[in-house]
């Protein structure tokens, strides 16, 4: 082989080299921009998705409280009990005497009123009735007391109530009780008047948990 043959045949080395080097460059730059669209695409579309649940949630909510106040327009109208966030609230006055678990006469009225508004609101819908009682901050009082404190008067109230709705019609299956106490009040208890809101029960729709819903949770 000429010397001529040798020096082409080393620049041609040469040259093919850097050229090599810059397409596995470009080829590992196309791979990692490829990767980063992907990652947004997915990204927008779990956002989207994430949206989605979001109104349809929003719009479950607002179609929940419309139907709330279409059935319980005459309670509400009158001023009976009150509807919040989707909760409907009774004052413990009305239902109750001070540290009595006993339903007062209005009381009784009152709930079996709610009976069977309440009842066609759930045989529309694939839902509970959670009812909830409350008290205020003060200590169960009198020498003769039945209850050692105000989670078990709470607890108490609820299930009076929940037993007066079943018994007024609402299915024993769509209804249960729950006690707090004097945890969450919606007023301070500094006064009489904070007080007396805080003690109450509240009657909240709630959707019901289905055996595929407790194996979708975490």
């Amino acid at each position: 082989m000429s010397d001529v043959e040798v020096a082409a045949g080393a620049s041609d080395e040469a040259g093919t080299t850097p050229w090599m080097a810059f397409g596995d460059l470009m080829a590992g730059l196309l791979g990692a921009f490829v990767l980063v669209v992907v990652a947004l695409v997915a990204t927008q579309l779990d956002l989207t998705e994430q949206l989605a649940r979001e109104q349809q949630q929003r719009q479950a909510e607002e179609q929940r409280r419309l139907a709330l106040e279409q059935a319980l327009a005459g309670p509400l109208a009158a001023g009976r009990v009150t509807l919040e966030n989707g909760r409907i609230g009774i004052s413990g006055s009305v239902l109750f005497a001070f540290n009595s678990e006993r339903l007062q006469p209005e009381g009784r009225q009152l709930l079996r009123s709610l009976a069977a508004p309440l009842g066609a609101y759930l045989g529309a819908r694939d839902e509970l009735l959670m009812v909830s009682g409350f008290t205020d901050d003060r200590q169960v009082l009198g020498a003769n007391r039945k209850f050692d404190d105000n989670w078990e008067l709470s607890a108490q109230r609820a299930l009076t109530v929940t037993r007066e709705l079943i018994d007024a019609g609402v299915p024993a299956t769509r209804v249960f009780a729950a006690a707090f106490g004097a945890q969450q009040p919606v007023a301070s208890n500094d006064s009489a008047q904070g007080r007396a809101l805080n003690r109450r029960v509240e009657i909240a729709p709630t959707p019901r948990v289905t055996a595929a819903a407790q194996e979708r949770r975490p």
